[in-house]
């Protein structure tokens, strides 16, 4: 009995030769350094081979191999995209590194201890950029920009045949994407303002793409584009408007690749997370809703806004920054689910952006541009007026008299001996702040744009320089090194017609900022 138990005698025939076979720790894929796809090309490599020596019809060798690299191109697994896209980065800066080396022309005999210094200055850059990132530092560009000459000024480099509502800029600021009310979207190159147009498909296409029918009494979709928004990568280009749909680009090829329905009203705003691929849409039906734009996904929709949704904004953390036609601007945790709701005194706001990831910026439609801390819930500083109509009312014709949508007649001081202040072309319709930065701008149809200087520790504002440039001043970017300022320019508001400047041209203006040299550049 005693045998039995411990088995005795070794077992015997060819179950036995299978049981006492022995393993390695190399053989065991549990042990395996290589992903289960690397395994699968492998094993279709290895079977393609044999498939070539026992001399299938139509098989080739080199094609083959074609095929197997084809295949290792599309598996490639996430950690070794992550690993190429650092790469690739990493290639980005450290030419501009070299840039910065041949432009000091410090030459030196030793070529290891340019090697040296390279790295050293890579390394600077990279440090410098993530503190910007994470808004611990703010470049004092402000105070560097100079008082434009009279030959400085605006220059339309791009025309659209009716008002532009929207601009973004790629990152390098290389490229530029403009839309229009009749719905044509640009991709223009900055320098040379050659574009290129956005083709819209058909309609089969476009349901295809996830297009729903049209709601209402519409009887078609509208092309009307609102808001556009790019990507980090520069890979897509998200547009939105009047169709109550989000629209996906590939800004490669310019073609239609994904629609996104879901929102009740039209798509007012859009933006891009940086560095990810998280898209936030505002709309009229008062709400924010997330998307994923590598995975064509919903994520969430966000609730609080009693409102149309006007304007939004979002940096690299997970918080997106609103405001509505309910007076409030509103400030979205995602992560925790929480939210901050920052009243307005006695105006509706119109426009948002962040300064950094506590400070931000606000535009109101009695001509008054607000500067904010998450640490309370009122402006810590108001300039009113900021953009007076007298600049431009030679230029500019009203409809319907005095009057305006939201029962307003006009803003500031209301005595007699004020200047002439009309409310529709103060209103603030646009603010853009310089990425990681103190300076500031903003738009109206005043004839003019304004540039600030946002002072962080007095928590003011300070007004620079007045760029004039007529009409409705719908859009505004900057670009990240403080070069130039990009303006979306029409006759009409952007999201209405109640007011019209017929001596204004439809297209974007580019306006060149001179920056004095100085080696303070952060505080």
């Amino acid at each position: 009995m005693k045998n039995k138990k411990k088995g005795g005698s070794a077992p015997k025939g060819p179950k036995a030769a299978k049981k006492s076979k022995t393993y390695s720790l190399n053989e065991d894929s549990f042990f395996s350094t290589e992903s289960k796809k690397r395994r699968k090309i492998d094993r279709d490599e290895i079977e393609s081979d044999s498939d070539d020596d026992y001399g299938v019809v139509g098989s080739d060798g080199e094609g083959g191999g074609e095929e197997a690299e084809e295949a290792e191109a599309i598996e490639e697994t996430a950690d070794e995209k992550r690993k190429r896209i650092a790469q690739e980065y990493l290639e980005k800066v450290r030419g501009l590194a070299r840039r910065e080396k041949e432009d000091e022309e410090d030459e030196s005999d030793e070529e290891g201890e340019k090697e040296g210094e390279r790295d050293s200055l890579v390394a600077k850059i990279l440090q410098q950029q993530q503190l910007e990132d994470s808004g611990r530092v703010r470049r004092a560009i402000a105070s560097r920009v100079q008082k434009p000459e009279s030959t400085d000024e605006f220059r339309i480099s791009v025309k659209h045949r009716q008002s532009v509502t929207a601009v973004a800029l790629s990152e390098d600021d290389f490229k530029g994407f403009s839309a229009s009310k009749d719905g044509t979207i640009l991709h223009w190159d900055v320098d040379s303002g050659k574009s290129e147009r956005y083709l819209w498909p058909r309609d089969e296409v476009l349901k295809s793409h996830g297009v729903k029918d049209p709601q209402g009494r519409a009887t078609k979709h509208s092309k009307h584009v609102l808001a556009l928004a790019v990507s980090s990568d520069g890979r897509y280009l998200a547009s939105g408007g009047l169709d109550r749909h989000i629209h996906l680009w590939d800004t490669r090829t310019r073609e239609h690749i994904q629609a996104f329905p879901g929102h009740r009203g039209p798509v007012s705003c859009l933006t891009f997370r940086q560095g990810a691929s998280e898209l936030f849409s505002g709309s009229y039906d008062r709400t924010v809703k997330i998307w994923n734009v590598e995975d064509r996904a919903y994520i969430d929709t966000l609730f609080g806004h009693q409102g149309e949704v006007l304007s939004i904004d979002c940096l690299r953390k997970e918080r997106v920054l609103s405001v509505g036609h309910d007076r409030s601007m509103q400030l979205f945790k995602v992560p925790e689910a929480s939210r901050l709701v920052f009243r307005a005194p006695a105006s509706s706001l119109e426009c948002c952006c962040f300064i950094s990831n506590d400070d931000f910026l606000s535009g109101s439609d009695d001509g008054s541009v607000e500067l904010w801390s998450m640490l309370r819930k009122k402006p810590v500083c108001i300039v009113k007026n900021a953009h007076p109509f007298w600049a431009a009312r030679k230029n500019v014709e009203q409809k319907d008299g005095d009057r305006i949508p939201n029962g307003h007649i006009e803003n500031g001081d209301h005595t007699s001996q004020s200047y002439d202040c009309s409310s529709t072309y103060s209103w603030i319709s646009s603010v853009t702040v310089c990425r990681g930065s103190d300076l500031a701008a903003s738009g109206a149809g005043n004839g003019s744009v304004r540039l600030w200087a946002v002072e962080s520790e007095s928590k003011a504002m300070k007004p620079l320089h007045d760029l004039p440039l007529v009409g409705f001043v719908n859009s505004l970017a900057f670009a990240k090194s403080g070069g130039f300022l990009v303006a979306g320019v029409g006759k009409e508001p952007r999201l209405g017609r109640w007011g019209h400047i017929s001596s204004a041209r439809n297209g974007i203006a580019i306006h060149p900022l001179k920056l004095s040299s100085d080696d303070t550049d952060n505080f």
